[in-house]
């Protein structure tokens, strides 16, 4: 049964996820105040560089609006200017909203809350010679996937199931048919559309040979490390990328290489969500390989799309959370490690896992299931498939 909340005090404007977006990329000051409990605030917020944010639970402003101390609330309020209330849905935020309206405070309500963040779905082109691509962002998480169409064909990388509908829109958009849905890997982090494309768009499902091999149980298409996928006039050329998992494969088309959760923009993948701490040195080992001999052979100028993005990364001026392979060879000091000193570096300093791991990568390889509701709510949280930023020195 939902919780009910009492009526604002006061009527009181709202911000939409995509209105807040905005602000925050053109540097905007923005105050938050996340009357979430602190566990978790602490476990997913909205942060940025021009984010000042404070954490108040709601219970309080229920106390402070009994005992006439919401003015005293306000002033624990970190920041200047207006306030944008969050919590979780957009309900208990709204009351507060409404609360600080009624005592002179200039406050608006984050509509839906972080779950509306959650849906914020924003796109833009990669430069590429070869096809048309497409970068998808999801701010909340930081997950990436890639649409690319060439001929009147489209194939979707890393695609999520909350945004399923929105692949094949964008394919007919650019007078293309959606055709494959390619993971790099099974992801750890959210629930793959892949199954949901094939049951609503008819499209083939295609996974690695080597992630396949990680006990999916559905009808896919596998794909070896030596052949091309085609996609109207352009290929999707399989890069063996394994060390985030066995079976982690990067697609190179054209110049761009979509890596997937191998390499990032500020760091490189963890070792161990597939097979937890004890195999993480085995896959340290083997990502050290990838970046030191796998990608070798890449030219510097080869454009690097990855499978996430941090907060703390700028995008490039297209848009894009893109950046020259030569780039991050200068870097991150990862490229120039010794296999052991990386391997006990990346060990070492791993962040939290992923909320609801070991659920999602069940539901991504079929053994187990989850409703749309349920999926969403595994997926809710930041961005954790990176190691601690690898900063050259």
């Amino acid at each position: 049964m939902a919780e009910e909340y009492p009526d604002p005090p006061a009527a009181h404007p709202s911000l939409s996820a995509a209105d807040l977006k905005r602000r925050l990329d053109t540097g905007e000051s923005v105050r938050l105040l996340d009357v979430r409990d602190r566990n978790e605030f602490e476990q997913w917020h909205i942060d940025g560089p021009s984010v000042t944010a404070t954490q108040l639970p709601f219970a309080k402003f229920l106390q402070a609006k009994v005992t006439d101390g919401v003015d005293d609330l306000v002033a624990d309020v970190d920041g200047d200017g207006p306030i944008t209330v969050v919590c979780g849905r957009g309900e208990s935020s709204g009351f507060v909203a409404g609360l600080l309206i009624d005592h002179g405070v200039d406050a608006r309500n984050l509509a839906d809350g972080m779950r509306g963040w959650a849906r914020l779905y924003e796109s833009h082109e990669v430069p590429c010679d070869a096809a048309t691509v497409v970068q998808y962002q999801r701010p909340s998480s930081g997950c990436l996937s890639y649409l690319v169409v060439s001929d009147g064909e489209a194939a979707v990388v890393d695609p999520l199931r909350a945004f399923a509908d929105r692949y094949a829109d964008d394919a007919a958009d650019h007078n293309s048919t959606l055709r494959y849905a390619l993971d790099t890997h099974v992801h750890a982090d959210h629930v793959s559309g892949l199954r949901r494309l094939v049951d609503d768009h008819g499209v083939e499902p295609v996974l690695p040979a080597r992630a396949a091999d990680r006990g999916v149980t559905f009808d896919v298409t596998e794909l070896g490390d030596d052949e091309t996928l085609a996609v109207g006039s352009t290929t999707l050329d399989p890069i063996p990328l394994p060390g985030h998992t066995t079976g982690m494969t990067g697609f190179r088309v054209g110049g761009v290489l979509l890596a997937g959760d191998s390499l990032f923009l500020e760091s490189v993948a963890r070792p161990d969500l597939e097979e937890g701490d004890a195999g993480a040195p085995d896959l340290a080992r083997s990502l050290h390989e990838t970046l030191t001999e796998r990608l070798a052979p890449l030219p510097d100028e080869t454009l690097v799309a990855p499978g996430h993005y941090s907060e703390s990364v700028d995008r490039a001026d297209d848009g894009t959370y893109t950046a020259p392979l030569g780039t991050l060879r200068e870097r991150l000091s990862a490229f120039d490690m010794d296999r052991e000193t990386f391997v006990e570096r990346i060990c070492a300093d791993v962040p939290p896992r992923p909320a609801n791991v070991e659920r999602i990568i069940a539901v991504n390889l079929g053994t187990d299931d989850a409703d749309d509701d349920t999926a969403f709510e595994l997926e809710l949280g930041p961005n954790n498939c990176a190691a601690a930023p690898m900063d050259a020195a």
